[in-house]
């Protein structure tokens, strides 16, 4: 390597002094640095330059006796020498600059005076060795040759940089990776050149390295400025964000305090809008609008019931019999509230968010009867949010409605009162999170209950399934030595919202059906059962408090209660297969405690029951293909597969059960694979399954198009389920074409 050095030196010299000198013009128009360090930076490449520059010019007048060459001989070694000591006096006084501002030091270390002293020395002992031959001298051709003193030179390029190095270690939590990686190069690489340069006379290898670490010197401040720069900006941007937060927090703070002051007016109101911002953000999400988007479905959803704050107390307190005029003013506040949020001109889809939430899609609504997709987007979430929350909580016009209730409102009123996109949305995540809910809510229930006045309090109702439950509760008469009447009793109901009901309104809305009373004594009220019979017999465990084992098979419900000194059995016969069961614990002057059940894992069967009525069966009828089915529950039957080859149309008699009151009470048509041909068996795998009310549900094994309209036979939904309940006439066409398969009904205009 040295051999190729020694050879192309000369070139190599003349590439890195261009480099150099370019680097220096660079620092001179450069913007990013101090002028102090510029300007050091500057002579350090130009302090470089020069030494490459005269080292060169050296060796080209080597051996030239002319009189130029006599003179650039002399002057070029003089130069290299002087500069040599030069160039570490100007990194000294970069060191000094580092120091005092990024060290932040008020006083410098004495070994930076000692190493000026020491470089300022060295520049004054090179002078003199010019014309004492100290460092060097020339002989009759004008050639170079080391000098007596030649040693003492390397003091400064070696000795001093040491000392340079031990400021740099001591302080160098003060400078950076990158500026300290530079320095540690431009002390050491030019020393280990200087110790190779002894033995390896004829050859510049230091005042070549010299030049490089002077150009590493500004390419690693580059660097590290860049490196500071992007660091600067992830912290302004960082503190942008935080100030957008801020800016958000207290705008969602201001806002949602706001509201609640509007909601005051009204007890019913209270939350309903932050529950609405929040269940619209979500149907956003679902439907897979951005993020943008979503936030600006919240806000608006949070805002557009303000126009309440211009409503009369008269109006918003009235229940019923309203008068045009109230009306006129009830329909008013979806204006008011656009004309309140108009004035926030940054976000003008707040306004137009809420002047637009009463509309209805098929152009019914108000204020302005918009229909379709002319009705804003925004707007069309926040009508099925704001629905859904209104229905399932209740208003002071009418109480809260079942979640099932609310699940028909929105498939009957898909393409009518909402878009259809996210009426089909808000079922979905009923479906889904409803269930969730359901099977939480199911395994909870009072533990204590004070009971006065016959039912004036009954627990929530404990789930009555296939599989065995224990009921265990104590009990004591309220009314304590003053003989007052004693008696508790379990009420069998069936009911959405697993409580009992007792008003017209709400029975309906939650589809209450009492089957009937049993008293902890055996006496018992059969009310919309078909049957019940009790069995009480003396004995019982001989210790406070009741235990009750309880189960069902098919529509017959078992009971089995022992107390301290007696056994009572009980079993009913409900009125069909499809009804739910709970027990809900109430009485006369009772106070209930240490409630609580758990399932035993016992699967109850046939032999369980004491069947005391036949079961109720309505698949009586003339067989065809395929025997008849009866499903009391979603999908508890169904018939065996058909398989399906090129065409195959299916017609059939339907006829849903006198207990059947939503609209998806229908048949289903599912098409699948299974390895014996049967719903559920070996390697089951569901395409799709419609429902002949309109609904459809995919799966991964299947891309499905499922499309529903309503054609000029629809009858309307009332009257849709009325016909269900008495009987209608079905055909469903399927075509498989490859690996496609149509499917096609129409029934009663859907």
């Amino acid at each position: 390597m040295f051999g190729f050095i020694e050879k192309h030196q000369l070139n190599i010299m003349l590439a890195l002094c261009a480099v150099s000198a370019v680097m220096a013009l660079f620092l001179l128009i450069t913007k990013y640095l101090s002028k102090r360090r510029k300007w050091i930076l500057i002579f350090i490449e130009l302090i470089a330059t020069g030494l490459l520059g005269f080292d060169r010019a050296a060796y080209i007048y080597k051996g030239d006796v002319s009189h130029k060459g006599y003179i650039m001989v002399r002057l070029a070694n003089f130069m290299v020498f002087f500069l040599t000591s030069a160039i570490v006096l100007v990194f000294n006084l970069y060191l000094s600059d580092l120091l005092m501002n990024e060290g932040r030091l008020e006083k410098l270390p004495k070994r930076i005076s000692v190493v000026n002293a020491g470089a300022a020395a060295g520049m004054i002992m090179v002078v003199i060795s010019n014309f004492t031959g100290l460092y060097y001298t020339f002989d009759e051709n004008n050639n170079y040759q080391r000098g007596p003193g030649f040693l003492i030179c390397y003091i400064v390029p070696v000795v001093f940089p040491i000392v340079q190095y031990t400021v740099i270690r001591r302080y160098r939590r003060h400078f950076s990776r990158l500026i300290y990686i530079s320095l540690v190069l431009y002390l050491f690489v030019p020393i280990a050149m200087g110790i190779i340069q002894i033995f390896t006379y004829g050859i510049s290898i230091v005042n070549m390295a010299m030049v490089m670490v002077s150009v590493s010197l500004y390419i690693f401040t580059y660097l590290d400025v860049n490196a500071s720069a992007e660091k600067a900006h992830e912290t302004e941007v960082g503190d942008l964000q935080k100030e957008q937060m801020s800016m958000k927090r207290l705008f969602d703070q201001t806002v949602t305090a706001f509201v609640a002051a509007v909601e005051k007016r009204d007890k019913f109101s209270e939350g309903h809008s932050v529950r609405v911002a929040e269940l619209a953000r979500k149907i956003a999400r679902t439907a897979g609008r951005d993020e943008e988007m979503c936030e600006e479905v919240y806000y608006a959803a949070l805002l557009h019931d303000v126009g309440m704050i211009g409503i009369p107390d008269s109006v918003i307190y009235k229940t019923e019999g309203f008068t045009k005029e109230e009306l006129k003013q009830k329909e008013r506040k979806p204006v008011i509230s656009a004309e309140i949020l108009q004035s926030i001109t940054e976000y003008p889809y707040l306004s137009r968010g809420a002047r637009y939430s009463c509309e209805r899609y098929d152009g019914t609504g108000y204020p302005e009867g918009l229909s379709g997709t002319d009705i804003p987007e925004i707007s069309r979430i926040i009508a099925v949010a704001d629905a859904y929350d209104t229905m399932i909580t209740g208003k002071r016009t009418h109480v809260p409605v079942s979640s099932q209730a609310v699940r028909e409102e929105f498939i009957k009123m898909s393409g009518t009162q909402f878009d259809p996109e996210f009426a089909e949305i808000m079922v979905n995540l009923m479906d889904k999170e409803g269930y969730e809910k359901y099977e939480e809510e199911i395994t909870k229930t009072e533990s204590e209950l004070y009971c006065g006045e016959y039912r004036e309090s009954v627990c929530t109702g404990i789930p009555v399934t296939e599989e065995q439950v224990k009921i265990h509760f104590d009990c004591e008469s309220t009314v304590g030595a003053e003989g007052g009447f004693f008696a508790p009793s379990m009420v069998f109901f069936d009911s959405y919202d697993r409580h009992i009901h007792d008003e017209a309104k709400t029975i309906e809305a939650y589809r209450y059906t009492e089957f009937g009373e049993m008293w902890t004594d055996g006496h018992y009220v059969c009310t919309n059962a078909r049957n019940m019979a009790v069995n009480v017999t003396e004995g019982g465990h001989g210790a406070a408090g009741y235990d009750l084992t309880a189960g069902r098979y098919e529509d017959h419900l078992s009971v089995r209660m022992v107390c301290a000194d007696r056994t009572v059995e009980m079993t009913m016969a409900l009125p069909d297969n499809s009804k739910a069961s709970y027990i809900g614990l109430t009485g006369e002057n009772c106070h209930f405690y240490n409630i609580g059940f758990d399932k035993t894992g016992k699967v109850m069967t046939g032999s369980d029951i004491r069947k005391i009525v036949s079961r109720q069966s309505f698949t009586d009828r003339l067989e065809s293909d395929l025997p008849n089915i009866q499903a009391d529950h979603t999908r508890s039957a169904s018939t065996r597969g058909i398989e399906l080859e090129d065409e195959l149309v299916l017609d059939f008699h339907t006829m849903s059960l006198p207990s059947a009151d939503l609209v998806w009470h229908c048949p289903y048509v599912v098409l699948f694979y299974s390895d014996d041909g049967t719903v559920s068996g070996g390697n089951f795998r569901e395409y799709t399954m419609i429902k002949l009310n309109g609904e459809s549900s995919g799966s991964g094994y299947a891309d499905n198009d499922f499309r529903m309209k309503k054609t000029s036979l629809f009858p309307g939904w009332d009257e849709w389920k009325r016909i269900n309940k008495e009987g209608m006439e079905c055909s469903v066409k399927l075509v498989k074409k490859g690996s496609r398969v149509i499917m096609s009904t129409e029934n009663l205009g859907i």
